[in-house]
């Protein structure tokens, strides 16, 4: 048994200058709070069907790798966990990523009402910013409804304010297409979900969450595969171009709508 525990990797103490809440102790996260860290970037995934050649979790570490450069660059915020569980649509009958397995979903009212429970947490610990920072484009409405709601209740007590930051998925949508457009892509191949511009951004990232081989077969964006586009000519050099794009204007939009008056 000794020797077995030998075998198994080491664990590394945690870093106490991390941005990530769950990397820290209470009394850290209290301190970061008192010395002006009270920013906090609330990053969504969700867990879905990526076709058959990326994982079911690559909203989850896209929103999380993204979320901490973001938070570098500010200086002044921290990270908490990522909410991995949103809605996906109807589970029973199986409609849209739900008809893949692995995929998970909640109801728009549980959604919401984690959100919400979530801000009023970070609220109470003194954090007087918070952002909602969603990788996934069906439940973008659903961060401004929280939000709204949460800074009408706040109104008479600014100390706190809820920000859905849309212009984080809005430039994977635009901007970042543009871009790929202006490279000689087709949007047919640009794709809507998992194809060549889901799939650079995953590879840019963390090339772990893209099967090379399967990425290889010519059967990858076949009908009902989960692909709409084709990602066969995807790469990290082109996914590189949206992640910067994402980074500099999120980091943009934090720093002017923290610098508004209350």
């Amino acid at each position: 048994m000794l020797a077995a525990l030998c075998l198994l990797p080491s664990v590394q103490a945690a870093d106490p200058q991390s941005t990530q809440i769950e990397e820290l102790t209470w009394t850290e996260v209290r301190d970061r709070v008192a010395a002006g860290s009270t920013t906090l970037l609330l990053p969504i995934g969700g867990t879905e069907q990526n076709g058959p050649h990326m994982v079911l979790g690559k909203h989850n570490v896209r929103v999380r790798l993204l979320a901490t450069e973001i938070a570098r660059r500010l200086g002044n915020a921290l990270v908490a966990p990522v909410v991995a569980y949103v809605p996906e649509g109807s589970i029973h009958p199986a409609a849209g990523h739900m008809r893949f397995a692995g995929t998970i979903s909640i109801s728009e009212a549980t959604f919401e009402a984690l959100l919400e429970s979530s801000a009023r947490s970070f609220k109470q610990h003194g954090f007087r910013e918070i952002v909602l920072l969603g990788d996934h484009g069906g439940y973008q409405r659903n961060m401004e409804h929280v939000a709204a709601k949460l800074n009408r209740e706040w109104a008479k007590d600014p100390a706190c304010r809820v920000h859905a930051l849309l212009d984080y998925y809005r430039v994977t949508q635009n901007a970042y297409v543009a871009s790929l457009r202006g490279r000689g892509f087709s949007d047919q191949e640009i794709g809507s979900h998992a194809g060549l511009a889901d799939t650079s951004l995953a590879l840019a990232l963390d090339k772990s969450l893209v099967r090379s081989d399967v990425l290889a077969s010519p059967s990858v964006a076949a009908r009902n595969s989960g692909v709409e586009g084709d990602p066969r000519r995807s790469s990290a050099e082109l996914g590189q171009a949206g992640v910067q794009q994402i980074i500099q204007i999120s980091v943009a939009a934090i720093q002017a709508f923290t610098h508004q008056p209350r």
